[in-house]
């Protein structure tokens, strides 16, 4: 799962990505409304994390443009404006969450995973292939009712193929999906992942490589 954080603190910026990816999340981040408009346009996010007053404006107008144009990607603000109005207000024109500073990183790590359960078009919590069942939710995973041990790359590697049973991935796909900006799609660490994916995973395998694609998951 990919998240956008735009904060223009530098320092609570660093600790929202630490805490995001700790927890297994792809994270990208911007300092100001232009560069979360150009991270909008070039990658598809799960989820946004917004701080709502930034050099460039009030994000809380920012998201509201973009929710007239059909954007659906859930969002959640980070604000020191507590009152009922302005929370009333984050919700009304745009944002899906609201969270007021300061705040427990715990707490915004679980909005976040919540927000991106429900995805643009309500993504199942449990996803299921032949005898593979993927607990988003619980980050469980079980083969024919055994509990697998997955690294968190590999479970989002997993996560994707199964959003699109039968369908190839394109190898691009699943690094913008497992991996964040500073990854390098020229690298070999996505082969690396699907072969400890197939090894965990055992046989009869799933995992197929398509030439030229990427992989796709089916009996």
């Amino acid at each position: 799962m990919r998240v956008l954080i735009t904060e223009d603190d530098d320092n609570l910026r660093m600790a929202l990505q630490v805490a995001l990816r700790g927890a297994g999340f792809a994270v990208d981040a911007a300092e100001d409304l232009p560069a979360a408009e150009e991270a909008l346009f070039v990658n598809a996010y799960d989820c946004a994390v917004f701080d709502r007053m930034l050099p460039a404006g009030d994000a809380l107008r920012f998201v509201h443009g973009r929710r007239e144009q059909g954007w659906q990607v859930p969002v959640l603000f980070l604000t020191a404006r507590d009152s009922e109005s302005d929370r009333i207000d984050g919700l009304r024109l745009g944002g899906d969450d609201y969270l007021v500073k300061p705040f427990a990183m715990a707490e915004l790590v679980a909005r976040v995973r919540s927000l991106c359960r429900r995805g643009p078009a309500g993504r199942p919590a449990v996803l299921r292939c032949a005898d593979v069942e993927l607990d988003g939710g619980r980050h469980r995973v079980t083969r024919a009712g055994v509990l697998l041990t997955l690294t968190r790359k590999e479970f989002l590697v997993l996560e994707r193929l199964m959003s699109a049973p039968g369908r190839p991935v394109s190898r691009q796909e699943l690094i913008s999906y497992a991996w964040d900006e500073m990854a390098d799609p020229a690298s070999n660490v996505l082969d690396v992942v699907v072969a400890q994916l197939r090894r965990k995973l055992r046989d009869p395998p799933l995992i197929h490589t398509v030439r030229g694609t990427g992989y796709r998951i089916g009996a």
